[in-house]
């Protein structure tokens, strides 16, 4: 088995948002992987007295261990109850009602002998490759159906898209949100590996347009996956006019973790 893990944050001088982890069960059967994108709030009060860091280390600390030691249970499940384990563990201190308490995207896979299962919840990114090298992305893309337009303000977001029907979930402090989730289930035999990314790092393909999934994959296989967030970062700064980025921050954290079953 080969895996794979990197993580740059896009400002050096900030902290970085996402987590990564790769785990393998004490018993040598399978393993799991998990990647975060923490939400960066915008300015302002945000109902917590802690960082999107704090939660993300937190939420996909309790992502790692549960999806190892409760092994009987479903991705949906593990997810709910890192949810809640996470909230409990800060709701005597701060206003996890507020819509933008700390919040992240999720990607959650795991694998036995016998099937990969895969959660994906927000805007990052699990690829999936055949045997034959044919590669499946699978993405909850209710995000990116949402009218541009009315992503104009963070206010306005809030209080009518996020969380909410119609709009777009990701994993805050509400553990029904786990039902929202994109899930599935397919035979060990047809996965040949998995790659999981954030956003900044599917750039490459959804901002910047220099391939589709089946070439992003290609590059990580052949080159690694601190080339793909290398490439990331020399398209956005060559990107001056901000013709391909338009609204979006110059740089992302960006975080890609490839596993080869």
């Amino acid at each position: 088995m080969r895996t794979e893990l990197v993580s740059k944050p896009g400002d050096p001088a900030r902290p970085n948002e996402d987590f990564a982890a790769v785990a393998l069960p004490a018993s040598g059967q399978g393993g799991s992987l998990v990647v975060l994108d923490g939400v960066t709030p915008p300015r302002g009060e945000y109902g917590c007295r802690h960082s999107v860091a704090w939660f993300s280390s937190h939420l996909g600390g309790a992502l790692t261990e549960l999806s190892v030691s409760e092994r009987h249970w479903a991705l949906s499940e593990v997810l709910a109850q890192a949810i809640s384990r996470t909230a409990a563990s800060h709701d005597q201190t701060c206003d996890l009602s507020h819509p933008r308490t700390p919040q992240a995207t999720v990607v959650l896979a795991r694998w036995s002998a016998e099937t990969v299962e895969y959660l994906v919840l927000s805007d990052s990114a699990l690829l999936l490759t055949a045997p034959d090298g044919t590669v499946t992305p699978v993405l909850d893309e209710r995000l990116s159906r949402v009218p541009r337009a009315t992503l104009t303000s963070a206010a306005l977001t809030d209080a009518t898209l996020r969380n909410r029907e119609g709009g777009f979930f990701t994993a805050a402090a509400d553990p029904t949100v786990a039902s929202r989730a994109v899930t599935g289930t397919l035979p060990r035999s047809s996965v040949h590996s998995l790659a999981a990314l954030t956003d900044g790092a599917t750039r490459w393909v959804e901002k910047f347009h220099e391939g589709d999934w089946t070439d992003l994959l290609s590059v990580v296989r052949k080159e690694g996956a601190a080339a793909l967030v290398e490439r990331v970062r020399a398209l956005e700064a060559a990107d001056t006019e901000r013709t391909y980025l338009g609204r979006s921050k110059r740089h992302d954290d960006a975080t890609v973790v490839y596993a080869e079953l």
